[in-house]
């Protein structure tokens, strides 16, 4: 039911005050020009009845706050409210871009800090915070890639090399960038095939994609022979830090020999991801790529905080102002009040859970590769269909009527009827237990009445939608009688 449906002609939920207790009418202040011809057709009713209705609608939904949400490679945990208070705090939610640096210092200050901090943590010599998320980091870093060889004359450098299992925002950012993208197979083990990788290394690659773990939740363990093959040859490594939350604090990708990164702040630095947003998606590089990097990034000279424009080779400004400050207060407040043991505590417990779970799961679906993952794994679903005659889908499916989110599905594209599983840290040992004993009884079901899967969901307000009719001919609009 849309709010229209609730509308009773005549009813109000707010009245201006009456013409006499101004001494004038209050429309007068309005210039004719934006007065409306006709009525907007806005529902009536009461304020009571509007917040009933958009509460009942929030109730509706699913979310890390109200169920487990073990979306593969999305990190969706749990983040600490007094992130979000800071964030609040006057200080900061009432300053604006425009305002002299003068009157920001405070603000400057949590950038220029935040800033330090990232490249501590990943190793990298400089860091841009104006990308508004992970994808745009991607493009970032792929133009400041272009721009370097562009500087160096090696205009040959057209190929960008990205693994068969990478985000698929990998490829669309090189391309976007106008990079051609090569694509690597992964081996048998789940990691990039290390004798192809060097059989497409020549003097018209650009660079090398990568996510470390990878997006099957396996650690490159070659990562060492890999930098070494693509800086003989003069190509840069890129690394997609979406994975970061698994090795924060016990391996640094400016270690492995990457020279650009972009992490999601929104993911592993306590920010709401996907639709609570805003994101951002800051990008570090090595110290020779610094003038290269969007202007303009914050200085200190000892006394005072200030923006520096005076990067004479940069790749331009990239955001409107200087990116998602909200998200910096966030990321900032998380990495003070966890420190430096804490981070590397939570990335060992995103581990240790991801490899629990991935135990207790294996007993009833094959993981796809049976090594020790990082914070995610991925199981194979094929047996689903030979045994039970459902799908992965279905599972996910069925999933939603136990009030848990389904993990991501289908991706990476390697492996069969994939289910890619992340539990991250922040999730007790009770709620995985429940989650791979609901699992269990899904499968029972599938064995003995595969039609309960699918016709899986049926305890949710909408039903299967037609995703195809969905996606093409999406119903964005509401109008009456519809």
């Amino acid at each position: 039911m849309t709010i229209f449906d609730l509308s009773t002609e005549g009813r109000k939920a707010f009245h201006l005050p009456k013409e006499e207790s101004y001494g004038y009418d209050p429309s007068d202040l309005l210039r004719e020009d934006w007065l409306r011809e006709k009525n907007p057709g806005l529902p009536q009713l009461s304020e009571l009845q509007v917040i009933r209705h958009y509460t009942g609608l929030s109730e509706k939904n699913h979310s890390v706050d109200t169920g487990f949400y073990p979306l593969g490679s999305c990190t969706m945990k749990y983040n600490p409210r007094l992130n979000e208070k800071v964030a609040g705090l006057e200080g900061f939610s009432q300053i604006h871009p425009y305002q002299s640096e003068e009157t920001v210092q405070g603000a400057l200050e949590v950038m220029f800090n935040l800033q330090n901090s990232l490249c501590e943590i990943t190793g990298m010599s400089n860091f841009t915070l104006q990308p508004a998320a992970g994808a745009h980091g991607e493009l970032v870093g792929m133009l400041l890639m272009k721009k370097y060889f562009e500087l160096r004359g090696e205009s040959n450098r057209k190929k960008v090399i990205v693994p068969d299992s990478a985000h698929g925002t990998n490829p669309a950012s090189a391309a976007m960038a106008g990079f051609e993208v090569v694509e690597v197979p992964s081996g048998s083990n789940g990691r990039v095939a290390l004798n192809s990788l060097v059989e497409m290394l020549d003097e018209d690659v650009a660079g090398i994609m990568l996510t470390n773990p990878n997006t099957v939740g396996l650690f490159e363990n070659e990562i060492c022979e890999i930098q070494e093959a693509a800086h003989k040859k003069g190509a840069l490594l890129y690394y997609d830090g979406a994975n970061l939350n698994a090795i924060m604090g016990h391996a640094r990708p400016g270690d492995m020999g990457f020279d650009i990164v972009h992490l999601n702040l929104h993911k592993t630095f306590s920010t709401p991801h996907g639709m609570g947003g805003p994101g951002s998606g800051p990008v570090g590089v090595k110290s020779f790529l610094a003038d290269l990097l969007p202007v303009p990034v914050v200085n200190f000279d000892g006394r005072k905080f200030s923006f520096d424009y005076n990067l004479p080779n940069s790749i331009g400004k990239v955001r409107s102002f200087y990116g998602n400050f909200g998200v910096f207060l966030k990321a900032y407040a998380y990495i003070l009040s966890m420190g430096g043991n804490g981070l590397k505590r939570a990335s060992e417990m995103a581990v240790l859970n991801a490899n629990y779970l991935r135990v207790k799961l294996n007993k009833l679906i094959p993981t796809a590769y049976p090594d020790i993952c990082m914070h995610e794994f991925v199981l194979k679903g094929s047996k689903l269909v030979s045994e039970y005659e459902v799908k992965t889908l279905d599972v996910a499916k069925r999933l939603l009527d136990y009030g848990i989110h389904p993990p991501t599905v289908y991706f990476p594209l390697i492996v069969d009827e994939a289910l890619m599983i992340e539990p991250t840290e922040t999730e007790t040992k009770e709620v995985l237990d429940a989650f791979a004993d609901t699992f269990e009884k899904i499968l029972k079901e599938a064995k003995e009445d595969p039609s309960i899967l699918k016709a899986a969901p049926q305890k949710t307000v909408v039903g299967r939608l037609n995703e195809a009719t969905a996606s093409r001919k999406p119903k964005t609009r509401w109008s009456k009688g519809t």
